[in-house]
């Protein structure tokens, strides 16, 4: 039994992970959860459900999980949008620690109702069978050109890619587009520098632009040995958002596992 938490598992990984670790026999528990929720919420349970590279497929029973828009109307399946949970459950977050405001205004925003629980992240729902996949933080959501696409997307792309073992993708500000498209990435063979980085870069660009589309196309991208991560496995985003407008690092980077990996980030080509 093979486990996944933390980031999303993309479809290229989850199949690495299957054929590589699991020698195509075990079973991928792909789960969704947070801290706050006390325990997994949409998840396949081993052996009965079918599973789909790349989804965390079905709630677990006694879980109303659903996809709304940003009035909080229910989406249909087929189309994404924000990820949030309609009745309440045993384990979940009863408050924070002196400030019951914030409470509320982060996880069951007026906007929504209030009466929905926000996950932050946004997701879609199959057709077909109903199963949910996680495309990423909805503040990670970028407006390029008027255009909105999700980072998820724009990372996944890049790993299908046979040259890429891992990206992450933020925006930063752009007088032209609004937003730019910043892609950082870690090759399956050594770091390029040079001549070769910039080659490998205008490749990635043109993989993204024919997989995705023009819109699509990272201005930038950045090669590091590995992406800034929590000692858990997680990606530090926030990090990579400083890195890429250029700022200097004033955030706690204790729980960072690799911080000399900044300095490998900072270089732009």
């Amino acid at each position: 039994l093979l486990g996944s938490v933390g980031e999303p598992i993309n479809p290229e990984a989850w199949m690495w992970y299957h054929r590589n670790i699991g020698n195509e026999q075990c079973p991928i528990v792909d789960t969704f959860w947070q801290t706050e929720t006390g325990g997994h919420m949409i998840t396949p349970l081993p052996g009965a459900t079918p599973l789909v590279p790349g989804s965390c497929t079905l709630p677990l029973p006694g879980i109303q999980a659903a996809i709304v828009d940003e009035a909080g109307g229910d989406m249909p399946n087929g189309q994404g949008g924000i990820l949030v949970v309609k009745r309440p459950w045993p384990s979940m977050i009863r408050t924070i620690w002196n400030d019951p405001d914030r409470f509320v205004k982060s996880y069951f925003p007026e906007e929504l109702g209030g009466k929905l629980y926000l996950a932050g992240d946004g997701a879609i729902r199959n057709k077909d069978t109903g199963y949910f996949t996680i495309t990423g933080r909805i503040d990670d959501v970028l407006n390029v050109s008027g255009h909105r696409m999700g980072t998820m997307e724009i990372e996944s792309t890049l790993v299908a890619n046979p040259l890429v073992a891992e990206a992450a993708v933020v925006g930063r500000p752009d007088d032209m587009t609004g937003e730019a498209i910043c892609a950082f990435v870690v090759l399956k063979g050594k770091r390029p520098e040079g001549e070769e980085a910039k080659k490998i870069a205008t490749e990635l660009r043109n993989w993204v632009g024919k997989e995705i589309g023009p819109i699509a196309k990272p201005k930038d991208v950045r090669f590091g040995d590995n992406l800034p991560k929590t000692r858990s496995g997680k990606i530090m985003r926030r990090l990579l958002r400083v890195i890429a407008k250029g700022e200097d690092i004033t955030q706690d980077t204790s729980t960072l596992e690799n911080p000399a990996i900044l300095e490998q980030l900072k270089k732009s080509l």
